[in-house]
């Protein structure tokens, strides 16, 4: 018995040795390895958290962020597949094209600090799931925001509408002079019909020529702002920005008084081209204010015009009086010129 007892002990501390050798093996190799050093490149994930983008940061600079919409304003757009990273290193890399009016989705911002034309790049996606990797400096060249305000601003924005807009102008103040010298038409400031909302009108209209001029010179990034947020209520813009909003509202609300005053005071046909001259004045207006206000001299001039504009309604076309005969108003006491009628 004692020695059956003898060998189970001997037995029992030699497995425990092993136990604790294997033990000790295996926590030497943990250490060894976690204190291991690859030389390889690092993961993905550390690549793209190298290259990621502040959003808050970013938005607040650049005016829009990820999830944000655009739209293909030009004929196309060229986009990348792979990563923007492989086109600077001048790898040969797949494009495609994006058609015009094409909605696209900001998926992702990378900062290419080795890119020397542009080191922001865009990648946006279409609805189809199909995405691809452009230069922000190229893409807001051939996008605009999917808005219709923003398209609105695009519009007038756009040289080419600028330089349709004046001709449209001449033809339509050419026009208005042509139906002068054959009948005795109005237009506004000077046979103007009965009514102050067409001079409030085109005065309207000038000043918030001057106050576009103002923000597009003192603050571009207020307006750039806008473009790409337009939020049409001007109590939530800083003070110029919501002066020009308010002028915006004042404008068309003018436009639908004027339309409807010239209708009850002149015939059709007058009435038609009297609204057209004064559409050619307020677009003259818009035109030449947003142009000279960008001095001390424009700001001037705009004083000047109101004071004209002003004194031609109070001393020429202000009609406080009413005939007695045929209930038409008339400028001053004596004959209607409308009926003959003597008015004392």
């Amino acid at each position: 018995m004692v020695k059956t007892k003898n060998k189970w002990q001997r037995f029992a501390r030699i497995v425990k040795g092993r136990v604790l050798g294997m033990a000790f093996l295996g926590l030497m190799l943990c250490l060894l390895a976690s204190c291991h050093h690859r030389h390889s490149e690092p993961p993905r994930s550390l690549i793209d958290s190298l290259n990621q983008v502040d959003t808050a940061a970013f938005r607040e600079t650049h005016h829009y962020a990820r999830n944000y919409n655009f739209r293909v304003s030009s004929d196309s757009l060229e986009l990348t597949s792979q990563l923007p990273e492989e086109k600077v290193s001048g790898l040969q890399v797949d494009s495609f094209l994006v058609d015009r009016d094409r909605v696209l989705v900001v998926a992702d911002l990378r900062i290419v600090r080795a890119d020397t034309i542009d080191s922001v790049w865009v990648q946006l996606a279409q609805d189809d799931g199909v995405s691809g990797w452009v230069r922000e400096s190229e893409m807001l060249k051939d996008v605009m925001p999917d808005d219709p305000v923003s398209r609105f601003i695009m519009f007038f924005s756009n040289q080419h509408h600028q330089y349709f807009l004046l001709l449209l102008i001449f033809l339509i103040l050419g026009y208005t002079v042509s139906m002068l010298r054959k009948r005795q038409a109005y237009i506004v400031h000077f046979r103007d019909i009965a009514t102050f909302y067409p001079t409030m009108l085109a005065v309207v209209v000038a000043i918030a020529a001057a106050v576009y001029s103002y923000i597009q010179l003192h603050d571009p990034e207020m307006w750039r702002h806008f473009y790409f947020h337009p939020l049409l209520n001007p109590l939530v813009h800083p003070f110029p920005l919501a002066l020009f909003l308010g002028l915006m509202w004042m404008i068309l609300v003018l436009t639908i008084a004027s339309i409807d005053d010239t209708l009850h005071h002149l015939e059709p046909l007058s009435a038609i081209i009297y609204l057209l001259g004064l559409f050619g004045v307020c677009a003259f207006n818009y035109l030449f204010f947003s142009t000279v206000t960008s001095t001390i001299f424009g700001y001037l001039l705009l004083l000047a015009y109101i004071a004209f504009a002003v004194y031609q309604y109070v001393n020429y076309i202000r009609s406080p009086y009413i005939c007695g005969n045929c209930g038409k108003q008339i400028h001053t006491k004596g004959r209607c010129p409308y009926c003959g009628t003597v008015n004392e």
